[in-house]
């Protein structure tokens, strides 16, 4: 597998150092860039041609946000993982309304920061326990949570679906339902049609928008990440 091209946008000097530091000795990961603001995020972009974005939230002149929408509009296959200290649910969701493939904390181990950039090249959604966590209480503690609207999705496309937005890759799906690949492709076609959608990131962005599923999905999900803590 050819190196992963990874460019960073962050205001903090030192944290921008210091993952540049990280990445020199990783093989399969080349920091191509760093930059302060996002600003000009279109034209780094362009410049810099990646394979997957680190962007910051809080920085000044363009949120990352933001900055994740003026890339999803012209470079709508980008993978974006998200880096922030912030574990405010609202900004989970904003950030993946926006096209964020992945959501981890500043203050995570180096290696889960590695693993969550592979995660999220390979089709994953990468999120720090700490924010699943968040949003697991934010739906056990809300009385609203229902499926809004009848997509006719089947058992199976509600599992490929669930495994989805829990951060698995095609690859890792398929592992976890004795199916191929190709039947994993297969079934996210048909989920694009039913959702009306055309990509991962807006399956998963229509998953959190009309919550779907979710009062399973992070049950689940936690249960299984304590099972495997104990």
């Amino acid at each position: 597998m050819s190196n992963i091209k990874v460019v960073l946008f962050d205001d903090n000097d030192l944290l921008r150092d210091s993952i540049t530091l990280l990445l020199e000795d990783v093989e399969d990961l080349n920091l191509v860039a760093t930059f302060p603001h996002c600003r000009d995020v279109i034209a780094n972009i362009q410049q810099t041609q990646p394979d997957v974005v680190i962007m910051d939230i809080d920085m000044p002149g363009m949120t990352g946000i933001e900055g994740v929408k003026l890339i999803r509009k012209h470079y709508p296959s980008l993978h974006i993982l998200m880096q922030t200290v912030f574990e405010d649910v609202e900004k989970v969701f904003a950030a993946i309304k926006a096209g964020a493939g992945g959501y981890i904390l500043k203050n995570a181990e180096s290696n889960a920061l590695l693993e969550a950039i592979r995660e999220v090249y390979t089709g994953g959604a990468p999120m720090s326990p700490g924010i699943a966590k968040k949003v697991l209480m934010h739906f056990q503690s809300d009385p609203t949570i229902q499926e809004k609207e009848d997509y006719r999705l089947s058992n199976r496309e509600k599992e490929v679906l669930a495994l989805l937005v829990q951060g698995n890759s095609y690859k890792m799906i398929a592992d976890k339902l004795c199916i191929t690949y190709a039947t994993v492709r297969a079934h996210m076609t048909k989920i694009y049609e039913k959702l009306h959608v055309t990509s991962m990131t807006e399956a998963v962005a229509k998953a959190i928008n009309q919550k779907l599923f979710f009062s399973f999905l992070w049950i689940t999900s936690f249960k299984k990440n304590q099972l495997q803590r104990d």
